[in-house]
């Protein structure tokens, strides 16, 4: 379960901006939009992101993206002369005169009875820090499982006797946590770490238009719980009364049946449908995924395609008490944003100024009175994130 994730230096944020998932305790309304592990903290279920066209708020979901691949990739390439992962990521906030300073990302998440947080500071030549830290939600203690400078790699006492021997062969371009990810080792710290991030489903901006997606998850879901998929496409409206596949050729044939004013079933090559069912049920799947196995998921732009009483459909998705899985977006569109659908520590907004620097802001930072209209007061540029429009005139022959 994801509970901060912090970044600095990378794309429009130059500065340091973390996304908090840990609620308000102060806040009372909506509490079945919160996760509750009966902790010290509860957490959210949703997190909804706003902001202006170029605002920046897609280069949170990018940010997410480059740091999850640098911890895939970093072991790639080493000492062949390809880029390496931290070069190849290494993309920091571009306004300035030659700005090298480094970029940092770090994600605090909670796996079983535990606590993480882990981070690193990296620049185009190397890994210039690196920790990982565990604490036991039950005794609130904090232990080191290690620290890295590019001096030294120092670990903790519950994994030194298994990883000191390994200290000298880690390269400077390399992260610890992917090197000894891979090492077969006793304790399973770095590989529930490992997996604990990357089970955040960063959904591809354009996951609409790849038919690998459909390809490669639609069979079992239709195999294991087509009741379920339909009976989602018939809440949401789309008319579809059945699905079906056919992998007796090379690629996979989906076909869907709608009924006639004859009462009669007719089918139609799932490609045949809108984009928005077609989005939908690319987005079923996902949410299914995330939502059997407590999963977190990161999506750009969930709107798109998707009519507000859809979007507020798949949302709802996610307010399942049963499970711990997070649903993260990205949007313009304000006919959600409302206090009877969320939280004040449910929505944040991302605003850029005049010279590019990108910021990132919860409502629940400004002093909101109980009366008040969340999105009259957002368009009216209470908030922020919200575009400067200047007048601008477009004259015949100019």
């Amino acid at each position: 379960m994801l509970v901060q994730f912090m970044l600095k230096n990378v794309l429009s944020f130059k500065d340091e901006t973390v996304l908090d998932m840990t609620a308000i305790n102060a806040y009372k309304e909506h509490e079945s939009n919160l996760i509750d592990i009966k902790a010290k903290e509860k957490f959210l279920r949703v997190a909804a992101i706003y902001g202006a066209n170029a605002s920046g708020k897609s280069n949170l979901y990018l940010a997410m993206t480059y740091f999850q691949r640098i911890i895939v990739e970093s072991l790639n390439n080493v000492d062949d002369g390809a880029n390496t992962a931290i070069k190849k990521f290494y993309v920091p906030f571009s306004f300035e005169n030659d700005n090298r300073e480094n970029s940092e990302f770090q994600i605090i998440e909670i796996l079983g009875d535990f606590e993480y947080r882990y981070g690193f500071e990296y620049n185009a030549e190397c890994i210039v820090m690196e920790w990982l830290y565990r604490k036991n939600l039950k005794t609130n203690r904090t232990a080191i499982i290690f620290e890295r400078t590019t001096e030294a790699v120092e670990f903790g006492a519950a994994v030194r006797k298994e990883c000191e021997v390994y200290k000298e062969q880690l390269p400077v371009e390399t992260l610890a946590l992917s090197f000894l990810n891979k090492l077969k080792l006793k304790t399973d710290i770095f590989r529930s770490v490992y997996s604990g991030i990357m089970d955040t489903l960063v959904v591809p901006t354009n996951f609409c238009e790849d038919a690998r997606i459909l390809q490669t998850f639609l069979p079992q879901v239709i195999d294991h719980d087509k009741e379920k998929l339909v009976g989602f496409l018939n809440a949401i409206d789309t008319g579809i009364k059945d699905i079906k596949y056919d992998d007796s050729d090379k690629e996979t044939k989906f076909v869907t049946f709608h009924k006639g004013r004859d009462e009669q079933e007719y089918p139609l090559d799932l490609y045949y449908e809108s984009e928005g069912t077609i989005k939908s049920i690319m987005l079923f799947i996902y949410a299914r995924m995330a939502i059997h196995n407590n999963r977190s998921i990161f999506v750009d732009e969930l709107n798109v395609k998707l009519h507000p009483l859809l979007l507020k459909f798949i949302i709802d998705l996610f307010y399942n008490e049963t499970s711990t899985a997070q649903l993260i977006y990205t949007t313009h569109d304000t006919t959600l944003m409302d206090k009877k659908f969320f939280r004040r520590d449910q929505i944040w907004f991302v605003q850029k100024d005049e010279f590019g620097y990108s910021e990132l802001v919860a409502l629940s930072d400004f002093k909101v009175r109980s009366d008040a209209s969340f999105e009259k007061d957002y368009l009216a540029g209470v908030y922020g994130g919200i575009p400067l429009l200047r007048d601008f005139d477009m004259k015949e022959g100019e």
